[in-house]
């Protein structure tokens, strides 16, 4: 099989312009832009003729190398704010890279079209939520206590690692559902990403090594080549985000949250089809 074809010459400009456009809203609402990027890269793989069999996990695995790099620039540009919720995350160190590699411990042998259906669903929800000011649904005002953010942090992990995504979705919806203020959750999700996509990225590595069919240039479940394309690009683009999401109100945080959920709810249920 060879890469080098014409047809992903086209594809390759395709994920540079993803790479921005995922270093963009990486910043703005902390997330890992997993949502744009696995799909991308699930094609490049199909047109390269790349097995069904290894097609989806190598899309993930890549798209957890890209958002390591990604989340960690935007934890670092956010923390620059001093908004994050440092309790929540205090438990969520160990909590979400536990599901993390859990998730990557089950990867070659789970489907992950059930999960997608049902994060799709609940994204929708959430999404109505966020762009009507006059729902006023939420599950309290304060967070849960250690047990309950430790359960909420495994599965944000575990979820997050079976779908390629950094986890500011669920992280985001989690905190809004709390009424927490949405530049908050968009602070504290950016340190979520990193504490998946870390532990996540070797996982993928290890869960792949030595698969039958992998595309070459790729460790495990993670096609090197593609990460070393993105990455530079996300790292340029993440900052840009970070300072817009400090600058916009707040209610078109959430509406843009809430706009970014449906297009993401869309995409899952698209490939379900």
């Amino acid at each position: 099989m060879d890469l080098l074809t014409p047809e992903l010459f086209g594809f390759a400009a395709l994920i540079i312009v993803s790479g921005l456009l995922a270093g963009f809203l990486a910043g703005l609402f902390g997330i890992g832009g997993g949502a744009i990027l696995v799909p991308v890269f699930y094609q490049m793989l199909t047109i390269a003729d790349v097995s069904e069999a290894v097609r989806m996990h190598v899309a993930v695995g890549t798209s957890l190398a890209i958002i390591a790099a990604t989340s960690l620039r935007s934890f670092v540009s956010h923390r620059a704010y001093g908004q994050m919720n440092d309790a929540l995350l205090k438990v969520f160190i160990v909590a979400v890279p536990a599901g993390a590699l859990f998730a990557s411990a089950v990867t070659a042998s789970i489907s992950g079209a059930s999960l997608r259906a049902i994060f799709a669903t609940i994204a929708i929800v959430i999404a109505i939520r966020l762009l009507s000011g006059r729902l006023t649904f939420s599950l309290g005002d304060s967070l849960p206590g250690t047990f309950g953010r430790s359960v909420v942090g495994f599965l944000i992990g575990l979820l997050s690692a079976l779908m390629g995504i950094g986890g500011g979705v669920l992280t985001n919806t989690f905190m809004t559902l709390y009424n927490r203020p949405m530049k908050e959750a968009v602070s504290t999700s950016a340190a979520v990403g990193v504490l998946i996509a870390v532990p996540g990225l070797f996982g993928y590595v290890w869960a792949g090594w030595g698969a039958a069919a992998l595309p070459p240039f790729s460790l495990g479940f993670v096609n090197v080549l593609a990460a070393i394309i993105v990455v530079p690009v996300t790292l340029l683009m993440a900052p840009v985000g970070v300072a817009m999401a400090h600058r916009l109100p707040e209610r078109s945080m959430r509406i843009g949250f809430g706009l970014f959920l449906l297009v993401v709810s869309a995409r899952f249920f698209y490939s379900l089809i």
